[in-house]
């Protein structure tokens, strides 16, 4: 939560100045999903949150696959 607050700050809120409401929900809105679709997360081995989240479900679909095969 302390990495995302200080992502957030120093990658949008420090880099913008809002004229209005809309556009700061506008440019926070892209941020977030830049943050959550594109941007690579060290702790997630450098993939993007979609990217893992992929993964592990055909991880997981592999693994009871292979499961059920052995019943």
């Amino acid at each position: 939560n302390e990495s995302f607050n200080g992502k957030f700050r120093d990658e949008c809120l420090s880099m913008e100045w809002f004229r209005n409401r809309l556009e700061a929900r506008v440019i926070i809105e892209d941020w977030r999903r830049h943050y959550n679709e594109i941007r690579p997360h060290s702790s997630l081995n450098y993939q993007t949150p979609h990217e893992f989240v992929g993964n592990l479900t055909n991880e997981l679909t592999t693994e009871a696959r292979i499961s059920s095969s052995q019943w």
